[in-house]
């Protein structure tokens, strides 16, 4: 038996449907979730093949239709020649497949020719898939083993072969902060990726320590870090809330969803139409705007038979809830597994509300609830 703590191969984190047949990344950015797992500085180590990983998703009980997956959450499938022989294979596998979920592949490194052509192949037999590029303007202290000037070019070709791309940008930490950093990085990813998706810093319960080494202001005893859907620096929020107009036309979005729901051409499915954070935090073009508005009212009613079929899918039967269907809000009477919430919150489109379990190991989410922490800098 393997003696790191592996994550399950299939598994199921706040937006996206995770896959993760292979685990362990070669790289060392001290800021990774999997550092405290003993993933990173570490051999890639395969759980599934391509053909197995298949058959998981299909029988596994959050697999649906609708959801979009994220592949390679636990390494980065462009790290190696062994990693991204996999990867290729995986889209082959998927795209000769009946499964025509969206993918997401999101990477620091070099996307090398041979896998754009596989994207291209399979994107053209109904694969949608979608690169979003790990990009903060983070240097090599931090950022260890990463390429960066390979990072950067990945914007330009992939914009050039038409892969649709995802400026992820992430973490906010003080180091990326200034405003000549934080100019660098938009300047060049607006030019090429079809949006932004900036979500500041998460902190797992496990993994205090590891941030506060990058930011030791977050050592705060009176900061209650752990409860807040992301951590950010002061300059960096401000920017968010004040993007100058050179950026008029990127779109920026806090919640990972409505970014996928945009580069996809969907409506929100997640409940975030004319909340808070849809008005005043999501700079969402007019198009996809009106897209929401039109399409959300339209959704097929929740009842409470589909809350019960899909509780017991997911191993929860008899489960005490309430549904106020008018709001589409499901409230669990105990505390379950957040990323039992998340599935049934994706795969009827509701949002879920639930006592927390003191046992999680995962940041909860804003779709869960949780909102923003910005940190001021010191005097």
């Amino acid at each position: 038996m393997p003696k790191r703590p592996f994550e399950p191969v299939i598994d199921q984190h706040d937006t996206w449907l995770a896959v993760n047949p292979v685990q362990g990344c070669p790289k060392g950015c001290t800021y990774c979730y999997l550092q405290d797992l003993g993933l990173t500085r570490a051999k890639p180590t395969v759980l599934a093949t391509p053909a197995e990983t298949l058959e998981q998703l299909l029988a596994h009980r959050y697999y649906h239709p609708d959801l979009v997956l994220a592949l390679y959450t636990c390494t980065d499938a462009l790290a190696t020649p062994a990693t991204r022989a996999h990867l290729t294979a995986l889209l082959d596998v998927l795209g000769a497949s009946t499964v025509h979920n969206p993918v997401c592949l999101i990477t620091k490194c070099a996307v090398t020719d041979d896998v754009i052509d596989c994207i291209n192949r399979n994107r053209a037999v109904g694969l949608p898939v979608i690169v979003y590029l790990s990009y903060s303007g983070l240097g090599p202290d931090i950022e260890q083993g990463i390429d960066h000037q390979a990072l950067r070019a990945n914007f330009p070709r992939l914009h050039a072969a038409g892969v649709p791309v995802v400026h992820y940008w992430r973490p906010a930490l003080p180091a990326n902060s200034t405003p000549d950093v934080i100019d660098d990085v938009m300047d060049w990813a607006a030019r090429y990726a079809a949006c932004t998706v900036a979500v500041g810093t998460k902190v797992k319960p496990t993994a205090l320590e590891q941030i506060t080494s990058l930011w030791p202001e977050l050592a705060d005893p009176h900061l209650d870090q752990q409860s807040a859907d992301s951590v950010w620096p002061r300059a960096t929020w401000d920017f968010i809330q004040h993007i100058p107009d050179r950026y008029a036309a990127h779109p920026l979005f806090q919640t990972n969803s409505c970014a996928l729901a945009y580069v996809l051409a969907r409506a929100d499915r997640a409940g975030v139409l004319n909340t808070p954070t849809c008005l005043g935090a999501n700079r969402c073009p007019a198009g996809q705007r009106e897209l929401c508005r039109r399409e959300v009212p339209q959704q097929r009613a929740v009842t409470e038979g589909d809350i019960d079929a899909h509780l017991e899918k997911i191993g929860h039967p008899h489960l005490p809830y309430t549904l106020n269907p008018g709001t589409r809000t499901v409230v669990l009477g105990q505390p379950v597994p957040l990323r039992d919430r998340h599935n049934l919150a994706q795969v009827l489109a509701v949002t879920v509300r639930s006592p927390q379990d003191p046992a999680e190991r995962y940041w909860p989410g804003r779709l869960s609830g949780a909102q923003p922490l910005v940190i001021e800098p010191r005097p």
